[in-house]
């Protein structure tokens, strides 16, 4: 079973870089899904839209998957920087 874990961003200026269709910018919500063997991906999308965007570089593989809520939240804090 994957754990999923979402929060709520500003994007920083010059905004999130993403796989799918480049820099996206303004209200997002930042998404880090990780299965049971590691394996994390983290996407963001615009605030309540319904396609998520891969963050670039924004896939990996965690020793234990129970450090996934701690990666989201030092994400979140690194991407959540309306003002620079």
């Amino acid at each position: 079973m994957s754990t999923e874990h979402s929060s709520l961003i500003t994007a920083p200026p010059g905004g999130v870089w993403t796989d799918d269709v480049g820099v996206i910018t303004g209200a997002l919500e930042l998404r880090t899904t990780c299965a049971d063997d590691g394996e994390v991906q983290v996407s963001v999308r615009y605030e309540e839209a319904d396609e998520w965007y891969t963050v670039r570089g924004g896939k990996a593989e965690l020793h234990d998957p129970a450090d996934a809520e701690v990666l989201h939240s030092v994400l979140a804090a690194v991407l959540d920087r309306p003002e620079g």
